[in-house]
């Protein structure tokens, strides 16, 4: 039975040419323009928002927003899924001159949400996640993958929730452009919550003999209908019908706050501590608790909601992407399965910047803009951090031999 979720390397004794292997597999390509993109953009972001940019680099919050789902997200998720997508199926996902293509449409969207061509900026934001999709689902239903088609569903959901934000900043379909940001972050959540579900306990168990990770399939069902049911009331757009339908709201939140807690408790992190590899993500997925119990207590009116949301791009999405980046990098370039010193530093980086990013504004009001250039400074050296150390691995052949 093929695996949900299987990252190592299909047996192979084909050996690549060429000294240039940027374009071999897609976690390349897209991991290295996704930090470099962090590591700048989130700079600019921040030098805007104290201020101190003379003129600013994006429009306002809601593209900040964008830009970091739809921009660095996305990107990531493309590159793991295309990675992890051809060791499900053994058959190719995009290499060569078609991922080139896909990184320069990436990147068309990067630029083209910085110029007036609003339309054009819509069709190419759109079209990155539809071709990303039809890309994986090559390989996935000439193989008969059916356990992962849902993938491919959620790459398509992306866009359509890009399409209705671009649609909504143009006037043109009444739908709250905030709105088309939290559906595609609830969106987000659920891979992620996939994703974590199968590899953490996975990896736990393969680096520590006695840590003896456990998942629970009564538990993994119940946590992945509750964050299923928050993407649906978001879509219903619940918080802003009626105060039952907030109550509502944060009911399910709660409740899957709980559910994710129980989860992370069967995983047991304690017993990672000495693992930086392994620790970087359990302490990634308990911000997914923080986030949802943070998002309840908002859609109640007790905090802001920017904290929640934080909690979820900075600490969760953030952290599960440095330490996914680092440990596939490392294992599909056939580098030992264990983290430097860089990668500690950055793991702490985003650590520290999730933790100065959704608490500082909330227990220090007055010091909001110098807590947010904090984080960023933080996160972006974090990723620039990863750039400049992860460019060779990422543009040279695996040093096995072995192809991708």
């Amino acid at each position: 039975m093929t695996p949900l979720l299987r990252i190592d390397e299909p047996p192979s004794s084909a050996r690549p040419e060429g000294p240039f292997a940027l374009w071999r597999l897609g976690f390349r390509p897209f991991y290295l323009l996704a930090s470099s993109f962090a590591a700048v953009s989130i700079g600019l972001w921040a030098l805007q928002f104290a201020g101190w940019l003379p003129r600013p680099y994006l429009q306002g919050p809601l593209w900040h927003s964008h830009e970091m789902l739809f921009g660095f997200t996305l990107a990531v998720i493309v590159g793991f899924l295309f990675t992890a997508g051809r060791n499900w199926t053994n058959r190719p996902t995009p290499t060569g001159a078609a991922l080139a293509a896909l990184a320069a449409l990436w990147l068309a969207g990067r630029v083209l949400v910085l110029t007036p061509f609003a339309l054009a900026a819509a069709l190419v934001n759109v079209a990155f996640p539809l071709a990303a999709a039809a890309a994986l689902a090559v390989p996935l239903l000439a193989a008969r993958n059916r356990r992962n088609y849902f993938f491919v569903a959620l790459l398509v959901a992306l866009a359509v929730a890009d399409a209705l934000f671009h649609g909504a900043m143009a006037g043109l379909v009444a739908w709250p452009a905030g709105l088309g940001i939290q559906v595609a972050l609830d969106v987000v959540l659920f891979i992620v919550t996939v994703m974590g579900g199968r590899v953490i306990p996975m990896f736990t168990n393969n680096a520590i003999a006695e840590a003896r990770a456990e998942r629970r399939p009564l538990l993994e069902r119940a946590v992945l209908g509750a964050t299923l049911a928050v993407l649906l009331l978001d879509v219903l757009r619940a918080p802003a019908a009626s105060m039952p339908a907030a109550a509502l709201l944060a009911a399910v939140l709660a409740a899957a706050a709980a559910l994710h807690g129980a989860r992370w408790l069967l995983w047991q992190p304690w017993k990672t501590l000495r693992t930086p590899l392994v620790w970087v993500l359990h302490l990634a997925y308990l911000w997914i608790v923080v986030h949802l119990a943070l998002r309840a207590a908002a859609v109640l009116g007790l905090v802001a909601a920017t904290a929640a949301t934080h909690a979820l791009t900075v600490g969760a999405i953030g952290g599960l992407i440095i330490g996914m980046i680092t440990r596939t990098a490392r294992g599909h370039t056939g580098r030992p399965l264990q983290a430097g010193r860089s990668e500690v530093v950055a793991y702490l980086l985003v650590a520290l910047s999730a933790l100065v990013r959704t608490f500082a504004p909330m227990l220090w009001p007055a010091q909001t803009v110098p807590g947010v250039v904090l984080s960023a400074a933080m996160f972006s050296a974090a990723f620039a951090l990863y750039a400049v150390t992860y460019w060779p691995a990422l543009t040279r052949p695996r040093l096995d031999g072995r192809p991708g």
